[in-house]
Parts: structure tokens; sequence; C-alpha cells
């Protein structure tokens, strides 16, 4: 195709227009990290190149040696970033350059504070690297070839940040890929060769392959320093995981990881070890201080690096930790693995499993040393990961009980809505005789706070924990016992506290559950089949019904998320408690005519309070404004329209 043919000027995303924009316009709280994602892009244009070559050093060429290389050029006023890995064809510059759907730009956006500085060091963490160019460049220009194309397949993209892009063919006569940003007015200080050096070694020091520059000599007679021939590497280039732990400082650990978690905080905690055995491999493997935008997404599993013989193999090795890990990031690199491994021999291999295992005890050891010896720390990763650590109760049963050591939750201890009780907490406060750990479940904080099922639990200072995260019914049915205490649903069965009660009390409760037994029966003959049964309650003080659920059916809590997700589950017929104490139940144990209507009203109240939603709402209206007109008498001053 000629090249005249083949030139085109496209629109940008509209996402990406509004991304340049503030590139151009805000974020220069800390410029220089637009280099430090160039050099990102570049190291990882390299390490696609070795995976692919696998299959055959043909992509290779004469140009073996991979390199990423840093020029500038004072006349022009062009910094240039050129790599020899795989490079792009046309099509992939278009995707991956005019488009961004897939890198998360809209969160990038929502998550900008209006603090330039904070907001600028954002950058890289939502795949908008290469955009960052353009805080220090008016135009920017990108020449590429692919590995394995002719040089005639080259391809120029270029853009002055306005909202468009010329794509063209061109000729290239190595692969890879050359970006040269025509600097602004203002940023001379980037046309400097210590500066330069500087830059890179703070932030990319760590990066596996060469970063090479012109080395400079001393001009005598025009006072001044020139470039000559002669390259110099200006990084370590060697894998820092590879490296003696007590060759690496903890500012190149930090620096690291922003490299290969693209997150622009330094991380928690991080753990770096040489397993040695049946298996060797090094793991590097790092804990965020923040949860990344993609957490919920259990289908994109980026967190760790899986390197064979310090050769990149993929970065979604989603078998090397279990899916309630996916926030770890960090690398692991094995000698024993073969070099040519594709997924399916990841997921028959035992060798993987064996890694899997031994990260997965890692990372859960790290976490149990933040709990025991830095619980500030903890305290902020169980308020961005909480939710995920629970869903390992069911998925990783061979490390259950050190997971349910890590949970953390909210309780009537405290009634705070943060979550700092553990489980050993709780069996700590235990009343003499308690044999259960209790918990209740609803759809928010408040609702579980103020259930009518915590009433006698209240009462009797027993403490219950409250869960109100959807993920909390997955964990309750997955952790049936924890140090040989069983967890139980106060909302759950026929309540037993006997152990808890003196011989009086158990007297009183039988006496007032044989007292009631003909309004139980009426009650139960008015509802219908809206209930399975009717009881007279131990569970109430101060309510005058709640709903419960029987001991082996589903509560009702955990019917609603299935039905507001689209699933069928079964809908067993709840058992309605009533508080015979109460003046309401008195009132309707006394009641004749209208005895129905006070029983209905007592179910809706009761599924209200554990929040649920009437089926007849206007039936609930209907029927409550008769009996308060009712009781308001023939005295009454409240006016009814059309009467």
């Amino acid at each position: 195709m000629p090249a005249a043919v083949a030139k085109e000027t496209l629109g940008f995303q509209a996402e990406v227009k509004q991304l340049l924009d503030l590139m151009i316009h805000s974020l220069y709280g800390n410029k220089e990290i637009f280099l430090r994602e160039l050099i990102s892009n570049a190291s990882d244009a390299a390490d696609k190149l070795r995976f692919e070559a696998l299959s055959g050093n043909a992509l290779y060429g004469p140009d073996a040696d991979l390199k990423i290389r840093v020029s500038y050029d004072k006349q022009a006023r062009t910094l240039t970033v050129s790599d020899n890995g795989i490079g792009m064809s046309r099509e992939e510059v278009v995707n991956n350059i005019g488009t961004i759907a897939k890198s998360g730009t809209r969160e990038f956006f929502q998550s900008l504070t209006g603090d330039q500085a904070k907001d600028a060091r954002l950058i890289g963490q939502f795949g908008v690297g290469f955009y960052s160019s353009f805080i220090v460049a008016d135009r920017v220009t990108l020449l590429t070839r692919r590995a394995g194309l002719s040089a005639d397949q080259a391809v120029r993209w270029e853009s002055d940040g306005g909202g468009e892009f010329t794509v063209e063919a061109a000729e290239k006569e190595g692969r890879g890929t050359e970006v040269v940003l025509h600097l602004r007015e203002g940023e001379d200080d980037l046309l400097s060769d210590w500066k330069l050096k500087e830059i890179v070694r703070k932030y990319s020091d760590h990066i596996a392959i060469p970063i090479v520059m012109k080395k400079m000599k001393w001009d005598k007679e025009k006072s001044e320093e020139k470039a000559t021939d002669e390259e110099e590497t200006i990084n370590q280039a060697s894998a820092l995981w590879a490296r003696a732990k007590s060759e690496i400082t903890e500012e190149q650990y930090r620096e690291f990881y922003k490299h290969v978690a693209h997150d622009p905080e330094a991380p928690l905690a991080w753990s770096h070890n040489r397993v040695e055995g049946r298996q060797e491999y090094v793991q590097l493997l790092y804990i965020p201080a923040r949860a990344p935008f993609d957490l919920w997404d259990r289908h994109e599993r980026r967190g760790l690096k899986l390197y064979v013989r310090r050769v990149f193999i993929m970065d979604d090795a989603e078998q090397l930790l279990p899916a309630y890990l996916r926030f770890v990031r960090g690398v692991i690199d094995s000698n024993d693995l073969p070099l040519n491994i594709s997924r399916e021999i990841l997921q028959e291999s035992r060798d993987i499993e064996a890694i899997r295992a031994g990260s997965t005890k890692r990372v859960l050891g790290l976490l149990e040393d933040l709990a025991e010896n830095r619980k500030d720390k903890y305290a902020g990763f169980w308020k961005e990961f909480g939710r995920v650590m629970k869903e390992g109760v069911g998925e990783d049963f061979a490390n259950r009980e050190r997971i349910a050591k890590l949970l953390r939750f909210s309780s009537t201890h405290a009634d705070s809505e943060e979550q700092g009780v553990s489980l050993a907490d709780y069996i700590a406060r235990m009343k003499e005789g308690q044999d259960k750990i209790y918990y209740v479940t609803a759809e928010t904080f408040l609702a579980a706070k103020n259930s009518p099922h915590l009433e006698v639990f209240r009462k009797r200072g027993i403490e219950v924990l409250l869960l109100s995260e959807r993920v909390d019914e997955w964990l309750v049915a997955n952790l049936a016992e924890h140090e040989g205490k069983a967890l139980a649903s106060v909302a759950k069965g026929e309540l037993d506290l006997s152990k808890l009660q003196s011989d009086d009390e158990k007297k009183e409760e039988a006496k007032q559950a044989g007292g009631h037994r003909a309004l139980v029966a009426k009650l139960k003959d008015a509802l219908g089949d809206r209930v399975k049964d009717v009881r007279v309650s131990s569970r109430l003080t101060q309510s005058p019904s709640c709903l419960v659920a029987d001991e082996h059916d589903m509560g009702g809590n955990l019917s609603r998320i299935l039905k507001a997700v689209g699933q069928k589950g079964p809908q067993p017929k709840p058992i309605l408690e009533i508080n015979p104490a109460h003046p309401m139940v008195q009132r309707l144990n006394e009641e004749k005519t209208r005895f129905a209507d006070w029983g209905n009203l007592l179910f809706d109240q009761a599924l209200l309070a554990e929040g649920g939603q009437l089926e007849d709402p206007a039936g609930f209206v209907r029927r409550m404004n008769e009996l308060m007109l009712e009781m308001a008498g023939e005295g009454s001053r409240i006016i009814v329209p059309g009467r």
C-alpha cells in the first residue's frame, strides 16, 4: 500500500481527549514520571519479544541484544526513548494508542482529587502512562515496527494532543519502538545528560535490561560536554529479585514495586525469598497499600509476573496464587519450569502446585506478621482488602484456619462500623457457659446493629458479630466453627441460651410459651401460608415481633441477595416469633374483629425491621391507616378527604 494512501487522520476516543487535556493543563505535580512510564513500556516490549521468540529465535534477527536507549537533541529540542523490543503493527498502534477502552481511564478520572501533585502520581496505575508524555511535550511522534515484519511495514503515529492523531506507513531499519517528544517551552532541563541520568537512576534502576545513553566527554575548546559514539549503561540492568537481599535497599524495593504494579504509592509490606529443594524459585511478593481499581474483576488477574530463568513468560499467571489473593503483586522466577511453558502445562504441573502452595503460605505469613506486630498497618490493609480475604474461607480449604484468624469484624462490643474484632478477641470475651460465636447478617451496618434479633443478647451482654457485606453470607456458609466454637446465626432456629440462664428464668420462659398457645395457634391460622410457624420468642425484649429462619433453611438476607442478582433459590417460609410482653401483642390478644389485620401488621413490621421488602406495600399502608383511624376513635381530629 503506498504511503500516501496509508496516511490517516483519526480522532481520539472521547475519554482520551479528556485525559490529554488533563495532562496538558493540570498535572504538573511530578513531571519526571513520564520518563519512568516510557521506560517501563519499553521494558514490557522487550519481555514480550523474549516470550514470542521462545518458539524460534528468528524474531531477533541480527539484533539479539535488547536495550532501551535514551537520547536528546538540544538543537531540535527533542527527547527520544527507543527500544528494540516487540514493536507494534499498524492495527496495534491504532488500538493501543488511539483508544484505551480497557485501561481503566474512567476509574482514573473518578480517582482524581483536585490535588495536582497527588493526581500526577496516579498516572501508570490505570494504564495511561504513555499519555504522560504530553505533560512535557507539545507534540509526540512514535515510529514502530513489529518484530517479524519488513522494514517498509513500519508505522508512524503523531499527535499534538489536540484530539486527533495521524497514522501513516513508514520505513524503519530495525524492529521496536521509538518515541520522540518535542518538548514544550520551559522544559530545557530535560535536555541535559546529568538530569536524564538522575531520573533514570531514581525511577528505573531496577529495569532488567540495559538502559543506555551516549557517553559524555569534556570539550576543552568549547568548554562544554559533548556526546561520544560510545554508549554506557546507566542502570544496574540486573533482575532485582535475583540479587541478594543484602544488596537491595528499601528504596529500591519500593521503586521496583511501583514498576511492577504501576502503583504510585509505596507497598504496605513485601517478602523476598529464595526457595530451594525439589523446586527452586525466587519469589518477591508485595502487599499494596491501596486496592487497585479492578480488584472486583475476578477475570483480570495481573498480580504476579512469571519468569523462567529470568525470561518473562506471562503476567496473568492466575495459577500462582488463589483468587482471593489477587491483590498481591510481584515476581516469581523459577529454575525448573520449561521455557516453553503454556497455560495448559501450568494447570497440570505439580511444580506449579508447589509454587502456588508456597507463595500462598508466604503471603499469609506476611499478613500474620502485620496483624500481630503492626496492627495499624493491618487495619489499613483490612479496610482495603478485607472483603476479598473473606472469599478465601470458602476457596482455600487447606488454609481455612489461618485465614479465619486474619478475619476482622464489627460487633456489638463497640457498635462501630470499623471492622477491628478478630475471632480470637471474640472468644476471649465470651461469657461463662457460652459455647457459640453468634452473628447477625443484614444488608447494611445499621440494619445489623439495630436488628431486633439482638435484643436478648444486648440484655445479657453477649457479644454478636455484625455482618453487613454480601460476602459475609458466603463466609458463614463455609466457616462452621472456629477453635471448637460453632458459628451460630441469631436469626436462625430456636435460640438456646439455657446454659446462661438461671432456673427461675427458664421457668418463666416455659410459662410464657405455655400461656400463649391459643394466641399462637390463632395467629398462625390468620397468617396462613405466609409463615412456616408462629411461636413465643426468647429473643425479643423490646420489639413486638421478628422473623427467623428454620435451622436448615436459607436466611432472609441471603434470599434477598440471590434475588437481587437474578438467582432463583429456594424460598422457604419464615417463622414469626412474638413478644407476649409487648403492648401491641397484648392488644392483639384482646382483638375480636380485626385480628387478621393486626396479625398481618405484626408480620409486615418484622419483615421491614430485618430489611425485607413487602409483597403488598399498598395493602400494608391501607391496613395501617385503618387501624390508626380506628384507634383514634370518634373524638379524632384526623380528617379523611371525601368523608
